[in-house]
């Protein structure tokens, strides 16, 4: 069922600042503290991080090793449609294919979540019933996030309604480029609010924040304001997910947690396509932030064409052989 807003209601009073987690209650008391605290993170050396990355990327995964990765890899798959034509049939087939990605293979585990826009959110939620599967919906004016704060949510709540569990949110990069980080922190702040029970993923859009060092300031501003989880990218704008991003925000979430106790994932989207990217990726995980993160609860990986290379894998280890792309079910 769509959920219609009341264009009478009143407009929500604006919620009181969320404190940050001790030990940074104070960091936000001001523009001039919260931009100290931000600029004075670690910087990071981008060659680096590039050189780690490559080293990590070359390691050997084994069979038995390949086929537990794939698995997995599979389960944190948000398995995503997100286009200007997107009609509730596509939605229902998708998510067809997220409760059996191989309809011949009965073993092959469900993906995390079904990722459509918030409209149809509600054809998703219905489609996957019973399932565990998570709807998740993109708002706040995805991708651009260039909407008044009083639309953003809007959208937030009018996702929710419709049956969202999880809300993938943009971060405003205009103002996070001109340094106005309190404007970037209340608004995550209020979507948070706006979510009620849905979890919060806070897209950073790296692609559009140019330094590594942005990327560090970024994630923990959105950890500081409540996300769940922090979030690449749209897919939209290219670059998308890149293994050092995907480094930067994992070591932002491992010393988040250390810091605080509280435990923020991790969702890179974009560009990811092969079953090596995945893999890649989750050697990261491990060597990074450690092995609490490779649950579908603390990593995901947003993406339409990952899971059928992952279904092609998964096949070759069960049968011996390749099979082509006829093999598996085009979205």
């Amino acid at each position: 069922m769509t959920h219609v807003l009341d264009p009478d209601a009143p407009a929500a009073a604006n919620p009181p600042r969320r404190e940050p987690p001790a030990p940074y209650r104070d960091v936000t008391r001001s523009d001039a503290a919260f931009r100290a605290f931000l600029h004075g993170l670690p910087g990071v050396d981008q060659v680096g991080a590039e050189s780690r990355v490559a080293v990590l990327g070359t390691r050997s995964i084994k069979t038995t090793a390949k086929a537990w990765a794939i698995d997995t890899a599979i389960s944190m798959v948000d398995l995503t449609t997100l286009e200007g034509a997107d009609t509730p049939g596509k939605v229902r087939s998708l998510a067809a294919k997220a409760r059996r990605p191989d309809p011949g293979d009965p073993t092959t585990p469900p993906v995390a979540a079904v990722c459509v826009y918030g409209d149809l959110a509600g054809i998703a939620k219905e489609a996957l019933a019973g399932t565990g599967i998570s709807v998740a919906a993109v708002a706040t004016a995805f991708p651009s996030g260039r909407a008044s704060r009083a639309v953003k949510l809007a959208d937030v709540r009018d996702a929710v309604a419709n049956g969202a569990d999880e809300i993938d949110m943009v971060i405003d990069r205009g103002a996070f480029l001109a340094g106005r980080y309190l404007d970037v922190y209340d608004e995550i702040v209020a979507v948070k609010d706006a979510c009620g029970d849905a979890h919060l993923k806070v897209i950073l859009e790296t692609g559009e924040l140019v330094t590594l060092d942005n990327v560090r300031r970024a994630s923990w501003l959105a950890m500081l304001a409540g996300g769940d989880f922090i979030k690449t990218s749209t897919g939209k704008i290219s670059p998308a997910a890149t293994l050092p991003v995907c480094l930067v925000m994992l070591e932002a979430v491992r010393d988040f947690r250390a810091a605080t106790g509280r435990q923020v994932g991790v969702k890179p989207a974009g560009g990811i396509r092969t079953t090596k990217d995945a893999i890649k990726h989750l050697v990261l995980v491990n060597e990074v932030a450690g092995p609490d993160w490779l649950s579908p609860d603390w990593f995901r990986f947003g993406a339409s064409s990952l899971l059928n290379d992952l279904l092609l894998q998964r096949q070759k280890l069960r049968t011996g052989h390749y099979s082509g792309p006829d093999h598996v079910s085009v979205d």
